[in-house]
């Protein structure tokens, strides 16, 4: 970690833009290309033409050209304005519009106009409705499944602050994975994620999977923010109790200077690392590099995500 940073700046990541805090440089293994392919073009025109919101665009993701080049992308409903505040994230805040009733069968549309194989459906926090948003989730899910019944679903979705059913719908509609991101680790909550709580977070894991048990369970973290490893190995191990199969670990970058301040770049052979004793903590797979994100390479991992259960099924059995 940067030596210089201070222990206030230790406890109060949206602080560290400072001057007297400034965030470290990026390092050279920090590198994303600028998006210039024809299919990026595509995609980009078709997104538009649907009036969908994309995390892709909407959180600034620094692997837009990559995923849009291959026609994944990761699709954000419930519009572009959260009712949350949270100190990493682009997405802007404010008071949300209604909720689009044909925005499921635009979605559905895209992803058959894509041709796409596997797709995330992530929203902004919807704490203004009485299910979060859970409905609308589901009504994606089941577009989806119609318009292109060989496309596999993967969901990121908030927490939904507790509301009744809310959790237990998304579920029934039976997503292939089912995501929610822990983001850091508990001490960093007040500051990174003050509109959420990390035991919470941690519990919606947990229940998904025990009422599906067949559902895949997926988190991810970001690393950079002043955490400790000890504190990434509490959260990995908090996770495996969860029976979580999938974790995901990526740097954070500071999307603009009112946003939390990087801390520390953390090194490749550190993210090695940390994938390395993830795995022998028992997660099926295991994404952990400067440039990993929740949805990159979400297709790929699912199929690898797939093959590891059925290794482990196939070692239980004989």
């Amino acid at each position: 970690m940067d030596n210089k940073l201070t222990a206030a700046a230790l406890r109060h990541p949206e602080k560290r833009n400072r001057p007297d805090n400034p965030s470290p440089r990026k390092p050279k293994w920090i590198r994303v290309k600028a998006p210039t392919s024809a299919a990026f073009g595509e995609v980009k025109a078709m997104v538009r033409d649907k009036k969908i919101f994309t995390v892709c665009e909407e959180a600034a993701c620094p692997n837009i050209g990559e995923c849009w080049q291959r026609r994944h992308a990761a699709f954000m409903i419930l519009g572009d304005t959260c009712t949350r505040a949270c100190a990493f994230c682009n997405v802007k805040t404010g008071r949300p519009g209604a909720v689009d009733p044909g925005e499921p069968a635009h979605i559905a549309e895209s992803v058959v106009a894509m041709g796409a194989k596997h797709i995330v459906v992530t929203s902004v926090d919807r704490d203004d409705l009485a299910d979060g948003g859970a409905a609308q989730f589901v009504a994606v899910i089941a577009a989806v499944r119609e318009a292109s019944p060989q496309t596999s679903i993967e969901v990121l979705t908030p927490d939904f602050r507790d509301k009744p059913g809310a959790l237990e719908a998304v579920v029934a509609a039976r997503p292939d994975v089912f995501n929610h991101n822990l983001e850091t680790v508990p001490r960093l909550y007040p500051s990174i994620r003050p509109g959420a709580r990390y035991f919470q977070s941690l519990s919606i894991l947990a229940q998904a999977k025990r009422i599906d048990p067949t559902i895949f369970t997926k988190s991810g973290l970001m690393v950079g923010l002043g955490e400790t490893r000890s504190e990434i190995m509490q959260v990995m191990d908090d996770l495996r109790v969860a029976d979580v199969d999938f974790l995901t670990i990526g740097q954070y970058l500071q999307p603009t200077l009112k946003h939390a301040a990087v801390a520390e770049f953390v090194t490749p052979e550190a993210f090695e690392d940390y994938r390395q004793v993830a795995l022998g903590k028992g997660f099926l797979v295991v994404a952990a590099s400067p440039m990993t994100r929740s949805s990159y390479h979400a297709d790929r991992d699912f199929e690898t995500l797939r093959a590891a259960r059925l290794e482990k099924l196939g070692r239980a059995t004989a």
